[in-house]
């Protein structure tokens, strides 16, 4: 279980979140889903204990994820929306980079790159947007940790790229799992959603199960973020 009890978190005079808190069990999905600036990153790196709270705790099995210890560090990864691979070989990153990570598989690693149309045979620093996406997306899904949080995963990624993601988050899913992606780009991801957390000025506009949404399957989650602001409003 990754908990999260009352957190605040300031920059300066910005409030980028104030007084959330939810639970994200194992076995899911979870979208945290809302327009830019709405708290979705901040909150991603509070999960991770890359970023420390004004209030409040992000727990995960009961243990603080910001005293960073090796047990819980080596269970989470986080994908940033922006990041700079090293300029060395993909077969360099994974030798460095891998021990951290006990159940890393270089089978796993081998079948999603192949997927992606990538190689280990490649050099980090000579990869577009999108290429680097995939290789380092790979890399995330093969550590197989319990928890696996990715900011804006899609952005770079092709239209098949983003097909093969989806298949990648409903087959790489396991009853100890857990998988929380931060985006705005809902179409991309809709349809592989267990669980879905809406932002909106730093608070928690909604917090709901997709079953409990869409009933009838018919998923359209910028319509339900749309008739949430207009209740919003007119409350």
């Amino acid at each position: 279980m990754l908990r999260i009890e009352n957190i605040c978190k300031k920059y300066g005079e910005h409030t980028a979140l104030d007084a959330v808190s939810m639970e994200v069990p194992k076995g899911s999905i979870f979208g945290l889903l809302g327009p830019n600036g709405a708290g979705k990153t901040t909150l991603l790196y509070l999960m991770s204990g890359l970023l420390r709270p004004d209030e409040g705790q992000v727990t995960f099995n009961d243990i603080n994820v910001r005293l960073r210890k090796p047990s819980t560090t080596a269970d989470i990864f986080i994908v940033p929306d922006e990041y700079e691979l090293p300029r060395v070989s993909l077969s360099e990153y994974i030798r460095v980079n891998s021990v951290f990570y006990p159940r890393f598989s270089h089978d796993d690693l081998q079948r999603y790159l192949d997927v992606f149309g990538m190689t280990e045979d490649t050099h980090l620093g000579n990869l577009s947007l999108g290429q680097g996406k995939k290789v380092f997306m790979s890399f995330a899904m093969a550590t197989h940790t319990r928890v696996l949080l990715m900011d804006e995963p899609t952005n770079g990624l092709d239209i098949p790229g983003k097909a093969q993601f989806r298949k990648f988050l409903t087959e790489g899913r396991t009853p100890e799992s857990i998988f929380v992606v931060s985006t705005h780009q809902v179409k991309d991801i809709e349809q592989v959603l267990d669980h879905i957390v809406m932002f909106d000025n730093s608070k928690i506009l909604a917090n709901a199960d997709m079953q409990s949404i869409f009933p009838d399957g018919k998923i359209d989650l910028e319509r339900y973020f749309n008739e949430r602001i207009n209740q919003q409003t007119a409350e």
